[in-house]
């Protein structure tokens, strides 16, 4: 039987996590320095992308078309991807982005998630912040990914995951806020759905599609805008290629 949620609108949370309401104290370090917490990010980045290798790129049988194109960017650069898996999002991710310098943009929810709030998104995660000296450090941190580690940066632009959701929920330009102010490209990453020949659940296809790049003789306003229609544009093509809805979502 097929999973139904309902929403009132499409910014709604239709999935909670283990602590909704998880806050990060204020000195929060969000890219840890020291020689320990260096060691151990490299362990849980290869010990989450083994997991996802296993499971989703072998188990579930996930296929990724356009990984290529990656090869054109020798700096840092964004990545924008529809929200559909809770869990597959991200350890997909790392087994299609350099592992080493991955960074994913999340809600601060998810540091508080048993396990894996603790020991892996602690070493990747940039949380989002909750006041005005929590957001500062996520600019700063955002900055050094960039432009320091030359690594990159995964940014979910319809904030809340919707699971097997085969379409693009509306997103704000103010979501490229960071690509046109840092100067750095951006690729998408749409995941999309389809009938396995055996069993229920879908096969995942994702396409990468990109690079992307802010327009240098616009405003920093209209850049903004030119590079959310250029990014939702190319989400939309690809989420169109989904033949297979898993999940029923119906407005209220």
């Amino acid at each position: 039987m097929k999973q139904t949620y309902y929403y009132h609108e499409t910014t709604d949370d239709v999935v909670d996590s283990h602590d909704q309401n998880f806050s990060l104290p204020d000195d929060y370090i969000i890219l840890p320095t020291s020689r320990g917490a260096k060691i151990w990010s490299t362990f849980a980045r290869y010990l989450a992308s083994g997991f996802g290798w296993l499971v989703f790129r072998l188990f579930d049988r996930v296929k990724v078309i356009g990984q290529e194109k990656l090869n054109q960017i020798t700096g840092g650069y964004f990545i924008y991807g529809n929200h559909t898996r809770p869990m597959g999002d991200v350890f997909t991710s790392l087994t299609i982005f350099p592992v080493k310098k991955f960074y994913a943009i999340a809600n601060q929810a998810n540091w508080g998630i048993p396990f894996i709030g603790k020991y892996l998104v602690r070493y990747g995660g940039l949380p989002v912040g909750k006041n005005m000296q929590q957001s500062i450090k996520l600019i700063k941190a955002i900055q050094t990914v960039i432009n320091d580690k030359k690594g990159e940066v995964l940014i979910y632009p319809e904030a809340h995951v919707w699971p097997y959701y085969t379409k693009i929920r509306p997103f704000d330009a103010t979501s490229m806020h960071f690509p046109v102010k840092l100067n750095a490209p951006s690729f998408v990453m749409t995941k999309t759905y389809h009938k396995k020949r055996f069993g229920k659940r879908p096969r995942a296809v994702i396409y990468i599609d990109g690079p992307f790049y802010p327009d240098k003789n616009l405003s920093r306003k209209e850049a903004q805008n030119k590079l959310h229609d250029e990014i939702w544009q190319a989400m939309n093509d690809r989420a169109k290629l989904s033949d297979y809805e898993y999940c029923t979502y119906i407005k209220q």
